[in-house]
């Protein structure tokens, strides 16, 4: 179950990252050369969407890393990451492997029967 999470959050992570790639130059792009009526309009959020294009990677790809061996933290780190695509992008044709992968991965590495070895958290 942990080796699913693990490829599952990487995989969405990668997935993740071309939102990401995507969403943050399209809004680069509309502040650089402005907006064209009906084509390419600003999006209201900008901070959160360029936030989370970069933020929600970067937890899917380390939660899945983390998987195999913290689970917990790695399930919860994934689903942060699939919460924020969903709270900035919407569920759509585009973002809906990476959301359906991190939260797969998520589930599974909470879900994980063998508990997490005894060690401190720091």
């Amino acid at each position: 179950m942990r080796n699913a999470a693990l490829v599952l959050g990487i995989i969405g992570g990668l997935l993740a990252l071309f939102v990401g790639f995507f969403s943050y130059g399209y809004t680069e792009f509309v502040d650089q050369y402005g907006e064209i009526e009906g084509l390419a309009e600003q999006v209201d959020r900008v901070g959160l969407i360029r936030t989370v294009s970069f933020l929600s990677p970067l937890l899917a790809i380390a939660g899945g890393a983390m998987a195999k061996i913290r689970a917990l933290w790695g399930g919860v780190l994934m689903l942060i990451s699939a919460g924020a695509m969903f709270y900035a992008f919407d569920f759509n044709v585009f973002t809906m492997f990476p959301i359906g992968f991190t939260v797969l991965g998520g589930l599974l590495a909470i879900a994980a029967g063998k508990p997490d070895e005894p060690k401190a958290h720091f």
